[in-house]
């Protein structure tokens, strides 16, 4: 255990992670080397952060360009009350120091952006996808993709989620569903609500998938999308393949997200 650096703190707090054959010191010792960006510090963010805090993750990146507001308060387990008109990230931030000294965050306070994601990806080694537009979902899913960067999907609405893992060996985002539907045809939580502990459920999920990553233990949802509905409380998985079509991960790729109009109603790649 001395080789592996961990002082007598960390043997003490990730104890339940190491006396684990399946994890141990050496998987502890991973986590804390890992970099994960989570994209979106809301309602699926909170709960990923939370727990990959917990876990001993060494870097979490944390990018969003809101601020709290009260509304948020029902499912955005990491801020509060007196957290209302600050950015999301500092609340963020603030959460994980008092958390676990272990975690640095890095906050990265804006949208994610063509112009700015594949450099906000290039630094981590796994991508935590908590946003709640499809303009951001694609984008991420594109640059992740093309950049081989390991990511895991997140989506709520109402009373059902849905959660996969996308990695090189597997299809993307976009073999399932190639282009984003038509502008209004799925409202948001804003429109329609949704139930507060919904999210964390989702965003744990997330974050299991993270961590078993990372540790390199058990098997991800890669070509697995894996649906709750919390009314019947019932679990629904569903198999998908890789398109060979696919203009993102099939047989002839774009060489660049230049290629993509991200505009929210569609978020197409352009034609040749």
């Amino acid at each position: 255990m001395s080789g592996l650096s961990l002082d007598a703190t960390q043997l003490d707090r990730y104890s339940r992670h190491i006396i684990m054959d399946e994890v141990g010191p050496e998987g502890q010792k991973a986590l804390l080397d890992s970099a994960v960006l989570v994209v979106g510090a809301g309602g699926l963010g909170a709960p990923a952060i939370e727990y990959l805090a917990a876990a001993g993750v060494g870097t979490l990146g944390v990018a969003d360009d809101d601020a709290v507001e009260r509304n948020n308060l029902q499912r955005q387990v990491i801020h509060g009350d007196d957290d209302i008109g600050r950015p999301k990230v500092e609340s963020a931030a603030e959460f994980v120091a008092e958390l676990n000294p272990d975690v640095s965050v890095e906050t990265h306070d804006q949208r994610v952006e063509p112009e700015n994601a594949e450099g906000l990806v290039a630094d981590y080694d796994f991508v935590v996808d908590a946003s709640d537009n499809f303009r951001t979902r694609y984008l991420v899913n594109d640059v992740c993709t093309l950049t081989g960067t390991p990511f895991s999907h997140g989506a709520i609405y109402k009373f059902e989620g849905q959660v996969t893992t996308f990695t090189t060996d597997g299809p993307c985002y976009r073999c399932l569903f190639p282009e984003a539907p038509p502008e209004g045809m799925v409202a948001d939580c804003a429109t329609t609500g949704v139930l507060g502990v919904l999210p964390g459920t989702v965003g744990c999920i997330q974050a299991t998938e993270t961590v078993k990553y990372l540790v390199g233990i058990g098997e991800v949802l890669d070509g697995r999308m894996l649906f709750y509905d919390a009314m019947d409380m019932s679990f629904e998985e569903v198999e998908f393949r890789r398109n060979p079509d696919c203009p993102v991960c099939g047989e002839n790729p774009i060489d660049s997200i230049d290629a993509v109009e991200y505009a929210e109603e569609s978020c197409a790649v352009r034609a040749d």
